[in-house]
């Protein structure tokens, strides 16, 4: 199942029933797992772990060398999980001694045509970058999170878990989980109430994420005497408790 054309380096580990397309270039310390198609005019670099059963489109780059000028050729990695739907032209990016020695893509995500994933990038489950969403170094996405079109997020940068961001936004501070944001620069605007519904959350939980995106995010109230009126709230709601850790624990702030 690969083909005449496609060089795969003695040293790769080539799954069962794993699809290698014409002019496919396969290197040393290259693991790909069962059931992965790859397509044509594809380059895999090592080191590099390729879960199962994922589909990887013609002209991508995987694991190839990060773009940072301190890198000095140091053995660091990119690991991708399961299920993934790898369009044309996406780039991967190995991680760096500087960050957590390896890249990160977790499982079930899309990325759609032309996008970019840097050096030590932590991605989680679900996700969905439309074309030409691009992460910059370091950056970490939480899962079910979508990025639309065209979409730019700076180094260090952290997208909380079920977020929305808008096509054609530029990020450069955190956006909580659960929420929306959009625009050049971005800004958190409030829950997105209808991607939380349709994927199963009650109505008493949306309604605790938007008080407490609202006392968090928008009030003129400090961050204390909020923290003391939500408290009811962060007990009762494991995702209220995930909102708020994320807004204490941010670095960058919050794009409000």
């Amino acid at each position: 199942m690969i083909h005449p054309t496609a060089s795969v380096d003695h040293a790769a580990l080539i799954g069962k029933d794993v699809e290698v397309g014409a002019y496919t270039v396969i290197g040393a310390d290259v693991e790909v797992g069962n059931g992965s198609h790859i397509g044509p005019h594809v380059v895999i670099s090592g080191p590099t772990v390729i879960g199962q059963r994922n589909r990887i489109y013609q002209f991508s780059s995987l694991g190839e060398a990060p773009q940072d000028l301190k890198y000095a050729g140091e053995p660091t990695r990119l690991v991708v999980g399961d299920d993934n739907v790898i369009r044309e032209y996406v780039t991967f990016n190995r991680g760096t001694v500087d960050g957590h020695n390896q890249t990160r893509i977790g499982s079930n995500n899309l990325f759609m045509a032309y996008c970019h994933v840097a050096h030590d990038c932590i991605v989680g489950s679900h996700t969905v970058f439309a074309n030409a969403a691009s992460l910059a170094g370091h950056v970490e996405v939480g899962d079910f999170a979508t990025l639309g079109g065209f979409t730019s997020v700076h180094q260090f940068s952290r997208i909380g878990a079920h977020s929305f961001i808008g096509l054609g936004s530029v990020v450069t501070q955190d956006i909580p989980p659960f929420s929306t944001a959009a625009g050049n620069r971005a800004r958190a605007v409030g829950i997105n109430k209808v991607g939380l519904a349709r994927k199963g959350f009650s109505s008493e939980s949306i309604s605790a994420l938007h008080k407490t995106f609202r006392l968090l995010v928008k009030s003129r109230k400090s961050r204390e005497e909020a923290l003391d009126e939500l408290q009811p709230l962060v007990e009762a709601f494991p995702e209220v408790a995930q909102l708020v850790d994320f807004i204490i624990s941010s670095q960058r702030g919050i794009a409000r």
